[in-house]
């Protein structure tokens, strides 16, 4: 080997080696990061973008990094540290799965409360998920069906809720469609709104069919369906409902004064609620009374019920 070719070999191992020393050095670079990162989606360039849009230590060099590592999943995602190394912050990036907290949304419950457990889960402000709820829902309550759902960790009041009230529409209208052959969604929420208060009403699924009767039962005739359930609204949904309450409300919720089912449901229903609804009961009950069994005795005649109530 001539000299030539050795000072040339040594000017490329100076390069190579300073190649690397720089490479080492600029991955221990620290970055200080929330633990828990919005990913949005598209090419690892726009990700790139976004994260050093929103106060990031990373840029176009860490793009090549990226495409070697692996591309980073699309939403909250877990890094688990708030202190890393530059190499350990796009290995995290591109190796962290979705960060996800289950919340359970109960039949029966109000959004009112609904928004009170999610505000605890996820560190967020009731008030801005029922703006949020309000923004992307068709009814004050009841579109959200009650279910457990699994929902990103430090995502926004307003993305939480878009989530939640699509995917319950979406249900809604398949199971219209698998019920009735068709969606249309006025006529869809009148059942809900009476789902809701066979929920509220019934103490087990087996009654619901029959309270589902008591309710046409009594439309038809033009009676009032007086029940204590269409009351229990919003926060009023663990309230007993008083003699007081039934006077002084003047909410379309009071079916003791209001003729008809309310125009929106009064919380989260059941597929089973749902179901008695479109199908109640063939019997002619137009009274129930609490029994003490904790159930409910049904009776067609108003003489009937005074007597099941002092059997109470």
């Amino acid at each position: 080997m001539t000299k030539k070719n050795i000072t040339k070999l040594n000017i490329f191992l100076d390069i190579f080696l300073l190649t690397i020393f720089t490479i080492i050095f600029y991955l221990n670079i620290p970055i200080i990061s929330q633990k828990d990162i919005f990913i949005p989606r598209g090419s690892i360039k726009s990700i790139i973008t976004y994260l050093e849009n929103h106060a990031y230590d990373i840029n176009k060099i860490d793009r090549f990094f990226l495409i070697l590592i692996g591309k980073p999943q699309s939403g909250f995602i877990d890094i688990k540290h708030t202190f890393l190394s530059k190499a350990d912050f796009l290995y995290a990036l591109a190796n962290s799965k979705t960060s996800l907290k289950e919340v359970t949304l109960i039949p029966g419950e109000t959004m009112y409360f609904f928004n009170k457990i999610l505000a605890q889960n996820f560190n967020l402000d009731p008030k801005e998920l029922e703006k949020a709820y309000k923004k992307y829902a068709p009814y004050d309550d009841g579109v959200i069906f009650a279910d457990t759902y699994k929902l990103p960790v430090g995502a926004s009041a307003d993305f939480l809720m878009e989530f939640l009230v699509n995917k319950s529409l979406k249900r809604h209208q398949e199971l219209s469609h698998k019920v009735l052959r068709e969606y249309n969604e006025n006529q869809w929420f009148r059942f809900i709104s009476i789902a809701s208060i066979i929920q509220k009403e019934a103490a087990n699924t087996s009654e619901m069919p029959l309270i589902s009767a008591v309710i046409y039962n009594r439309i038809k005739k033009g009676m009032p369906l007086q029940m204590d359930g269409s009351l229990n609204y919003g926060k009023y949904s663990h309230t007993k409902v008083s003699a007081e309450r039934i006077r002084t409300d003047n909410t379309i919720f009071n079916t003791y004064k209001n003729k008809g089912v309310p125009k929106t449901p009064v919380g989260s229903v059941s597929i089973e609620a749902i179901k008695a609804t479109i199908n109640p009961a063939n019997v002619k009950y137009l009274y129930f009374v609490k029994n003490k069994n904790g159930s409910h005795t049904f009776s067609e005649t108003y003489e009937e019920h005074k007597n099941n109530i002092t059997k109470k």
